[in-house]
């Protein structure tokens, strides 16, 4: 699943969600420190884990 970040504008705080894709469109998200739902969303890193080839 998609782990997305967020930043809430009534407490200043950054916090992160792990939604279903499906969720995400859906949900209007809230902050877990003030539940203020005037949230925006903020870019993440990508990470992939790949194994190792040898040539």
């Amino acid at each position: 699943m998609p782990h997305y970040e967020f930043f809430c504008k009534g407490c200043q705080k950054t916090f992160s969600k792990i939604l279903t894709i499906a969720r995400h469109d859906k949900e209007k998200i809230a902050c877990p420190q003030c539940g203020s739902k005037n949230v925006e969303q903020r870019w993440s890193a990508f990470s992939a884990l790949t194994s190792k080839k040898s040539a």
